[in-house]
C-alpha cells in the first residue's frame, strides 16, 4: 500500500505469508492501488488480498527451480540433483544415473543433453536389455558391407549417428561383458571400430548411462567390468523413489493434469482432497510412471473439472482401509518416523492438521520431517 501511494501507481501480485485468526499460515497475493482526488493528488489507497495457499501447495506457478526440463520436483534431494546436473551439463563428463524403474532416469538424461552445449546435436537412446548381443553390437558400432552374410551395405551405428551429441545407455547393467570393453575404449580413446572395418573411427559423443541394478555389486561379482563402472561413475546420481519424496505428489499431479488434459482435450484443474489422501497412502512400486498412469486413468473418467475418488483405479480405492485405533500410549510412542508418515497420510498431508493431531507446532513438525527425509 505504501509503495502504491508513494509511486502513484498500481502494484500487482506481491506475495507474502500471513497468519489467520486460528494461527494457520496462508500465502496471499496482493494488489494495491492509489486513490486520487480530482486534481490527481493521492488521498489514500485500496488493497486486495487473494488467498493462493492451495494453488501454491499444488505447485501452480512453481519456480523454475522445481523443474529441470520435463522432470519436476521440489523435494530437497531432487533440488540437489537439479543443482548437480545443471553444473555437470556444461562438461562432457560421463554421468551414471541410478534409480528404480519409473523414477525418471530417462528424463534426467534428456535434461542433461538439453542443458548442455551439445543440445543442438542428436540425443540417441539405446536400451541394452532390449536387443540380443549380436544385434546390440551392430546397432551400437555399425558395420561395413560384407561384414556378415546380410550386410549388403554400410550401416552407421548409434555412436556415429550421435556425433556431436549424447548417447544414453539405458539399463547399462545388461550390457554384455564383451561390449563393455569396447564401450570403455569409446569413453577413454573416443574411437571405435565398426564390424568388418579395418581402421578405427573417431567419435565425439557424451555418454550418459542409467540402471536400476547395483553396479558395484555386479562389478564385485565379476558380472560388470569394474574399470568401466569407475569410468562411468565420474558423476553418479541416485534418483529417490516416489515413496521417499511423497511431498512431490501434488506438484506431479498438477504437472500431469496439465499435460494429460491437453492430450485428451479435457479441462481438469485439480483433485479433491480425498483423492490426494488416497494418492499419498500408496507406495508406488512403479514410481512416478505409475502415478502418471493413475492420473491418466482418472482424467479419462473424470466427469467434471475436479478428480474424485471414483475416478481413480479400483486397486487404489480398494486398498484404503479404516485408520487403526489410536495407540493408547499416544502417537509419538511409536517409531517416530513411522508415526509422522502415518499421521501425515491420515491428514491428507496437511501440515496444520497433522501438527495439531501430534500436539506439535508446524515448525517442529517441519524440522522432524526434514530430519527423517520425509
Amino acid at each position: 500500500m505504501r509503495q502504491a501511494c508513494r509511486d502513484g501507481k498500481m502494484v500487482r501480485k506481491g506475495r507474502l505469508d500471513i497468519l489467520n485468526a486460528s494461527g494457520r499460515r496462508l500465502t496471499v497475493e496482493i494488489t494495491a492501488a492509489p486513490l486520487c482526488d480530482a486534481s490527481g493528488a493521492v488521498v489514500g489507497g485500496v488493497q486486495t488480498l487473494l488467498d493462493v495457499t492451495e494453488k501454491c501447495a499444488l505447485g501452480r506457478d512453481a519456480p523454475e527451480t522445481h523443474a529441470l526440463e520435463d522432470f519436476v520436483g521440489r523435494d530437497e534431494k531432487i533440488l540437489r540433483i537439479f543443482e548437480i546436473l545443471s553444473l555437470a551439463a556444461a562438461t562432457s563428463a560421463p554421468i551414471l544415473i541410478l534409480g528404480e524403474t519409473g523414477t525418471g532416469k530417462d528424463l534426467l538424461a534428456r535434461a542433461v543433453h538439453g542443458q548442455s552445449p551439445r543440445s543442438q546435436g542428436p540425443f540417441v537412446k539405446i536400451n541394452c536389455a532390449a536387443l540380443p548381443e549380436n544385434l546390440l553390437e551392430s546397432e551400437l558400432f555399425g558395420y561395413k558391407k560384407g561384414a556378415f552374410t546380410d550386410a549388403r551395405a554400410d550401416k552407421p551405428g548409434i555412436l556415429q549417428l550421435a556425433q556431436g551429441g549424447t548417447v544414453f545407455f539405458d539399463e547399462i547393467g545388461e550390457l554384455p561383458l564383451a561390449l563393455q570393453s569396447k564401450l570403455l575404449q569409446v569413453i577413454e580413446e573416443r574411437r571405435f571400430r565398426p564390424l568388418g572395418a579395418t581402421t578405427p573411427r573417431t567419435v565425439d559423443v557424451r555418454i550418459v548411462a542409467a540402471t536400476n541394478r547395483d553396479l558395484k555389486s555386479l562389478a564385485d561379482a565379476g558380472l560388470f567390468r569394474s574399470d568401466l563402472y569407475f569410468r562411468l561413475r565420474v558423476l553418479e546420481i541416485e534418483v529417490p523413489p516416489l515413496r521417499r519424496r511423497r511431498g512431490d505428489i501434488p506438484l506431479l499431479v498438477e504437472h500431469f493434469l496439465k499435460h494429460i488434459g491437453k492430450m485428451y482435450n479435457k479441462r481438469v484443474e485439480g483433485a479433491d482432497p480425498a483423492v490426494m489422501k488416497i494418492l499419498f497412502a500408496h507406495d508406488y512400486p512403479g514410481n512416478v510412471r505409475e502415478l502418471l498412469h493413475v492420473v491418466e486413468h482418472a482424467v479419462i473418467l473424470a466427469g467434471d473439472t475436479v478428480l474424485h475418488p471414483r475416478d481413480l483405479p479400483r486397486h487404489l480405492t480398494d486398498a484404503v482401509r479404516p485408520q487403526p485405533a489410536p495407540d493408547e500410549r499416544g502417537p509419538l510412542a511409536r517409531s517416530e518416523r513411522d508415526c509422522l508418515v502415518e499421521e501425515l497420510t491420515a491428514n491428507g498431508w496437511n501440515m496444520g492438521q497433522t501438527a495439531k493431531s501430534l500436539g506439535l507446532n508446524r515448525s517442529t513438525l517441519w524440522r522432524k520431517m526434514k530430519k527423517f527425509g520425509i
